[in-house]
């Protein structure tokens, strides 16, 4: 008996480090102003596999099954999609809309260091926000997202419509632009030969290869922590791109950017287009700064057309932008340095001796209530083995209560630090551990 290839059970330690990183997410999502959702993980599959959802890539990973009633279905294969379907569904909703969703999503793909195959996106996505102001806001969150983790980060950036300016301006027919696109996002992976190559298999003309050639020299490629000033101006003026829609998008935000102090940590990327098709304007990939982990930690973009299209209204603008953090590349890299994210503090064994266990419940729930982690010995364990598995778990603290204290409505404190006792009413004793321990 096993576990299916690229799924695990988490429990323990890792469990615990899990809710931690959650924990930072989600209070950064509410501080932000985005409010909680849970979408549907079965979806139909006709959602899934519209030509709006995911593209052809990421359909090859989709999980397809069928109900009783023969209906298609499918496992969503990230939040995106059914958020977008929410939002077509429910016409009463207030512009802009956050919202925030932490949840499973599922892809028959490769299993590698960082990513599996049933794993935990958490995502922010805003709707109705047209301007680039909604971009910086999500990359703003992740800046602050990733310094609570204290995970410096490096953020490449695009804008899919500049992209396909510039494909146009050196000859890739509009027809072959998203395909293009999806080769010229291995770039990091195979190399510019590679991409070169992937694109003469896929009948591009030899000229057009021979101008993204130049293009791809010209840039020179800097790593990935590497900033290059100017480089989106250069492009643009050497294929005279710079009044375009998409030039003017990526100016915007590029300027917003400096402004709100993210400019040190972005990198302008003119051949990153992510996997997605939806996406429709700026793109975001954000990368551990050291440059020690491949995959990255978290990325989103802009999806204008997704929800007026589920909708059959392509006239109907929902301008919408998002980011999702990856749990699984997160935790490949904070498990390499658990004191980034220090646990909580062992919770406080409260133990009976003898008859006391409604006076053991009692006090705990007090201690509880007063955000003080605590947990109930009442199993009749020998003193002795109780306080030694306290003290093993970590706790400093051990409260017990026996028969006499029963009579008297106290307890005694045990320091196990310091290996001293004494007896104390419970609000004496809530005052010294809230002291030492919150």
């Amino acid at each position: 008996m096993q576990n299916v290839k690229g799924t695990f059970d988490f429990f323990g330690e890792e469990q615990a480090l899990r809710g931690r990183v959650q924990a930072v997410l989600r209070e950064v999502f509410e501080l932000y102003a985005f409010t909680g959702m849970e979408t549907a993980i079965l979806n139909e599959l006709t959602l899934l596999t519209s030509k709006y959802a995911g593209g052809d890539e990421i359909l090859k990973e989709m999980y397809k099954l069928s109900d009783q009633g023969e209906r298609r279905l499918g496992l969503r294969y990230d939040l995106t999609i059914p958020f977008a379907k929410v939002v077509a569904l429910n016409p009463g909703l207030q512009f802009p809309f956050r919202r925030y969703e932490m949840g499973k999503a599922f892809r028959d793909g490769p299993v590698k260091r960082g990513r599996l195959r049933e794993f935990v996106q958490c995502d922010a996505d805003v709707v109705g926000i047209a301007g680039p102001e909604a971009e910086a806001e999500l990359l703003l969150l992740a800046a602050e997202a990733f310094r609570r983790l204290d995970v410096p980060v490096r953020i490449r950036w695009n804008n899919r419509r500049f992209l396909g300016e510039t494909l146009a301006a050196v000859g890739v027919p509009a027809d072959e632009t998203a395909s293009v696109m999806l080769t010229l996002d291995k770039l990091e992976k195979i190399g510019a030969e590679g991409v070169l190559a992937e694109l003469a298999d896929k009948g591009i003309e030899p000229r057009t290869i021979g101008r993204i050639r130049e293009l791809l020299r010209a840039e020179n490629r800097p790593g990935l922590m590497e900033r290059s000033p100017g480089r989106f101006e250069r492009i643009a003026d050497r294929l005279d791109l710079l009044t375009s829609p998409g030039a003017q998008e990526v100016a915007a935000l590029q300027a917003l950017l400096e402004r709100v102090g993210l400019g040190e940590d972005c990198v302008f990327d003119p051949f990153l287009s992510r996997g997605l098709s939806f996406y429709t304007g700026t793109v975001y990939e954000i990368f551990g700064a050291s440059g020690d982990f491949a995959s990255s930690l978290a990325s989103g973009g802009r999806y204008d057309a997704m929800i007026g299209k589920l909708l059959g209204r392509d006239d109907l603008p929902f301008p919408a932008a998002g980011l999702s953090f990856g749990m699984e590349s997160i935790l490949a890299i904070l498990r390499d340095r658990p004191a980034a994210m220090p646990p909580a503090a062992p919770p406080v064994p409260v133990i009976a001796i003898g008859d006391a266990v409604a006076e053991t419940l009692r006090t705990a729930a007090l201690l509880r209530a007063e955000g003080i982690r605590a947990t109930v010995e009442t199993g009749g364990r020998k003193l002795k083995k109780a306080l030694a598995a306290a003290s093993e778990s970590g706790a400093r603290f051990a409260i017990l209560i026996g028969e006499t204290e029963k009579e008297l409505g106290q307890v005694v404190l045990k320091d196990m630090a310091d290996r001293t006792e004494r007896t104390v009413d419970v609000e004496e004793a809530i005052h010294v551990l809230a002291k030492a321990l919150l």
